[in-house]
């Protein structure tokens, strides 16, 4: 099962991304722009999401648009969880328990493509 110093590490590697933790858990930003972070059992979540989230390592990634989403919930939705809280959408959550760590480099580095400006994004595909 991958751990959260998977993400780390993962994380790392992309350029201009940066760790914070705080009460919150640990979060991934680049350029100030969360694209990865722990989640924590917030009473804004749905009480069956809570429960997930109370139990187990969830995290949560910025995805493109909101079908990319809702895709990924619907192809796996033991996996994948319908939604966390209403803030810094459109992202998705999913339960690390469930994650190859092949998947979970793929969606932390699209993460970070969403919210990395372009001269990062170039600079990671080795175009400048």
């Amino acid at each position: 099962m991958p751990t959260l110093d998977d993400v780390r590490r993962i994380a790392a590697e992309l350029p201009g991304s940066e760790e914070r933790t705080s009460s919150s858990g640990a979060s991934w930003l680049v350029r100030r722009k969360p694209y990865a972070w722990e989640c924590r059992p917030w009473p804004s979540i749905p009480d069956d999401i809570r429960e997930i989230v109370a139990r187990e390592l969830v995290v949560s990634v910025m995805v493109e648009r909101p079908i990319d989403a809702l895709a990924l919930v619907q192809m796996e939705p033991a996996v994948f969880l319908r939604t966390t809280t209403p803030w810094n959408e459109p992202k998705v959550s999913f339960r690390m328990a469930g994650i190859e760590l092949d998947h979970l480099a793929e969606l932390v580095t699209e993460a970070w493509r969403v919210q990395a400006p372009k001269y990062l994004r170039r600079e990671f595909d080795g175009e400048g």
